[in-house]
């Protein structure tokens, strides 16, 4: 939002500089009307969430976990992609080096959710800390997204972000039994197109984070040095280097400054 601020200098009206300050947002409260907003806001990542659940729950079946053993990592781990790297690179036998490898995998895939959730304390931060800290763990991709849009326009209601992350939380945690029952018709994932939802999902998630090429260019990086990885080395090594070389990359470069505008009374 601009503010303009007109001066007068004898008797006539001068050109003046819109400056473009942050808006004062207010504390965080809550309020059943955000609600209903707040779903509606997820409700395009429903599909996506749906058919990345029901692949996860296929890939569990042919790893041989236990339906209750599904439904437990999706109510607790509750981690995306890294719960597909994690079953992935399941083991046959748990070891010392095997844990701490799959541990890697998952705090490197799941990092992001530190910085997310560390952005949204300016907001969650006004609240009592028993109200704040369980609603970042229900902090995802798209949640978050849809919750920093509706911040950075004023919006205060904790309902708006809560309400949305509720429901995206229980869409996750059923999605998996229909893939986990119908893992042999889901055998072939190109069939039903099963194997583009997770690369579908994390490219529509880039669409509102766009703010302009030259802050794009770590992601960029990223996805050429991971590409580039995943060619000369096996496992899972792609996703470290290529998150670290975004995040380095990212490092070096500078938000663009704002542009002062001016106008005529």
């Amino acid at each position: 939002m601009t503010w303009c601020r007109e001066t007068r200098t004898h008797g006539r009206h001068a050109s003046s500089i819109v400056t473009s300050p942050k808006l004062k947002l207010a504390p965080a409260y809550w309020s059943r009307a955000a609600i209903l907003p707040g779903i509606v806001a997820i409700a395009p990542m429903l599909p996506g969430t749906l058919a990345f659940g029901m692949a996860f729950g296929a890939l569990c079946a042919e790893k041989r976990f236990s339906l209750a053993e599904v439904e437990v990592m999706m109510a607790l781990v509750y981690g995306g992609l890294s719960q597909f790297v994690a079953v992935q690179s399941w083991p046959d036998h748990l070891t010392a080096s095997s844990i701490a490898t799959l541990a890697l995998l998952t705090l490197t895939v799941n990092i992001r959710f530190a910085l997310m959730s560390a952005s949204l304390r300016p907001w969650f931060g006004t609240l009592p800390r028993w109200q704040a800290y369980p609603a970042m763990l229900l902090v995802t991709d798209g949640g978050w997204l849809a919750a920093v849009r509706y911040r950075e326009h004023g919006g205060a209601d904790a309902w708006f972000y809560t309400g949305g992350a509720l429901v995206l939380y229980v869409a996750w945690l059923v999605s998996a039994v229909p893939g986990y029952v119908l893992a042999e018709q889901l055998a072939d994932p190109k069939k039903y197109g099963v194997d583009l939802a997770m690369p579908a999902f994390y490219a529509a998630m880039l669409v509102p984070a766009w703010k302009g090429a030259r802050l794009a260019i770590p992601w960029v990086v990223a996805g050429v040095v991971a590409l580039v990885v995943y060619w000369l080395l096996a496992g899972w090594w792609f996703i470290i280097v290529g998150a670290l070389s975004g995040a380095v990359c990212a490092g070096f470069i500078e938000p663009p400054a704002a542009k002062p505008e001016h106008t005529h009374g």
